[in-house]
C-alpha cells in the first residue's frame, strides 16, 4: 500500500506527498497535462521542444542543471502523446532547491531568444537521429496514419517534420506555453524523505504565488470507428523486413484497457508466451516477436510486430499466417486459468518492484493522479479479469477488419 497525501494550492497546483523513510532522498515529479495531441498539425512537436526549452533556464535560475547538481541532484524528462514529465532527484536536505528551480520554471522560463534557438536545433538534430538515421526509425510516421485518421494521434510525439520545430517562432512558443503550462494543468507529487506537512509548506511557499491561467480546452475530433483493413509498405536502409501490425483499442482506464495489456502479455512476455513458443522458438520464418499498447489517454494502439529472416514476399505472408492464428486462438478459445494467473503474477511483481523507488513512485503517483486513478487498485483490477473476459476484448480488438499493417522492407 503506497501512503499518500493530497492538497490542491489556491492556483489549482495539485500535490501528492508519499513519504518514504527509506531513503536520504526526495523527488519531486511535476506532470502537464499537454503532449503531442495537442499540437497543431502544422506546429507538431512542440510539446517535445518544451521538454527540452524547460532545462533554459528561467527568470531567478539561469542554469537549472548547474543549480541541481550543486544541491547533488540530478534531473530529466520525458514527452508522451498526452503529458509531459519533469523530475528532479535532490538529497533530503536539498529539497527547498528542488522546489525553487522547478517552480521557477513553472512561473517564468526563457522562451525566446538564444534558448529557443539553442534547443530547436537540439530538437531537430535528435528528430533527424532517431527517426531517418535509425533502422526503422521513422515506422511511427507510417503507423499512426494508418490508424488514426483524424485524430492528432496521428503524428509520432517527435512530430510529423522537423521543419515543423525550426520553423517554430517566438509567437508560436509563448502561446504554446501560456495554453497549456499553469499550475491548474499540472501535478506535483513529492516522493522521498520529506514529511507531509514540510512537503505542502514547501509547496505553498514555492508554486503558491504562481498565477493561475487558464488553459485551452481540447476540441480535437474523435476517431471514426474503422470497418476494414488498412495497410502499407515501405522500403528503407534496414537489415531485415518488418511486420508491424496494429489495432484500435480502449483509452487508459476505460473497459476492455486492462484485458488489452494481459492479451500483449500473453503474446509475446516472456519464453512462456504463445508467439515466443509457438512461432519464434521454432524458427521457421519469425525471429523475434513483440506485443504492446500505447497506452494512450484517449483510444490506443495493441501493436503485434515481428522480424523475419527471409525478406521475401513470400516469407512475409507466412508470417502474417502465423501471427493471424495466434490472434485467432484467442478469439476462438479461451486462455486458460493457469496462463492467465501467470500473467496477472508477472504484472503484480513488476509494480511491486516499481515501488520499491521513491522516484519510481512518483512518477507513477503523478500519471495516476492525472488520469484519476488509485496505483493501490491497480494489481486488483488486473487480478479480476477472467478468461471469459479476455475472450471478449479479443473477439472486439483483434478482428482482421480492424488490423493496421505496415511491411517495412529493405530498400
Amino acid at each position: 500500500m503506497i501512503e499518500t497525501y493530497r492538497h490542491t494550492l489556491g492556483n489549482g497546483l495539485r500535490v501528492v506527498v508519499h513519504p518514504d523513510s527509506n531513503t536520504v532522498m526526495v523527488a519531486l515529479d511535476i506532470i502537464y497535462n499537454v503532449g503531442s495531441r495537442d499540437e497543431r498539425p502544422d506546429r507538431t512537436g512542440m510539446a517535445h521542444l518544451f521538454e527540452h526549452l524547460m532545462f533554459g533556464g528561467s527568470a531567478n535560475v539561469h542554469d537549472f542543471d548547474r543549480e541541481v547538481e550543486r544541491a547533488g541532484g540530478s534531473n530529466n524528462a520525458w514527452t508522451s502523446t498526452d503529458f509531459t514529465n519533469f523530475y528532479t532527484v535532490v538529497p533530503a536536505v536539498n529539497a527547498e532547491t528542488a522546489f525553487w528551480v522547478e517552480s521557477d520554471r513553472m512561473l517564468a522560463p526563457k522562451l525566446t531568444g538564444h534558448p529557443l534557438e539553442i534547443q530547436r536545433q537540439v530538437v531537430v538534430e535528435e528528430f533527424k537521429q532517431v527517426c531517418l538515421n535509425t533502422p526503422y526509425g521513422d515506422l511511427m510516421h507510417h503507423l499512426r496514419p494508418l490508424v488514426y485518421t483524424t485524430h492528432p494521434y496521428r503524428w509520432p510525439t517527435l512530430g510529423i517534420t522537423p521543419d515543423h520545430v525550426a520553423g517554430a517562432t517566438e509567437s508560436d512558443v509563448t502561446s504554446f506555453f501560456n495554453a497549456h503550462y499553469s499550475p491548474g494543468n499540472a501535478v506535483l507529487v513529492v516522493s522521498g524523505n520529506i514529511e507531509p506537512d514540510k512537503a505542502f509548506a514547501l509547496a505553498e511557499h514555492w508554486f503558491g504565488d504562481i498565477p493561475a491561467r487558464a488553459t485551452t480546452p481540447r476540441n480535437h475530433p474523435a476517431e471514426p470507428p474503422q470497418t476494414e483493413a488498412r495497410r502499407t509498405e515501405v522500403r528503407d536502409k534496414v537489415p531485415n523486413t518488418l511486420i508491424q501490425i496494429a489495432f484500435p483499442m480502449a483509452a487508459y482506464g476505460r473497459p476492455g484497457y486492462v484485458e488489452a495489456d494481459i492479451i500483449t502479455d500473453i503474446l509475446a512476455n516472456g519464453q512462456a508466451s504463445r508467439l515466443m513458443r509457438d512461432v519464434v522458438a521454432k524458427g521457421d520464418v519469425i525471429t523475434r516477436a513483440d506485443t504492446s499498447i500505447t497506452g494512450s489517454d484517449e483510444a490506443g494502439m495493441l501493436l503485434v510486430s515481428a522480424y523475419l529472416n527471409d525478406n521475401s514476399p513470400a516469407a512475409t505472408e507466412r508470417a502474417e499466417r502465423l501471427i493471424r492464428q495466434q490472434l485467432d486462438r484467442l478469439i476462438d478459445t479461451e486462455v486458460g486459468a493457469d496462463e492467465l494467473g501467470r500473467c496477472t503474477a508477472r504484472f503484480a511483481s513488476t509494480i511491486a518492484f516499481g515501488q520499491m523507488s521513491y522516484l519510481g513512485c512518483a512518477t507513477e503517483l503523478a500519471q495516476a493522479e492525472m488520469q484519476g486513478e488509485d496505483i493501490n487498485t491497480r494489481v486488483d483490477r488486473y487480478r479480476s479479469v477472467t478468461p471469459a473476459m479476455v475472450r471478449t476484448t479479443a473477439a472486439t480488438l483483434l478482428r482482421h477488419e480492424c488490423s493496421n499493417t505496415v511491411i517495412y522492407r529493405p530498400a
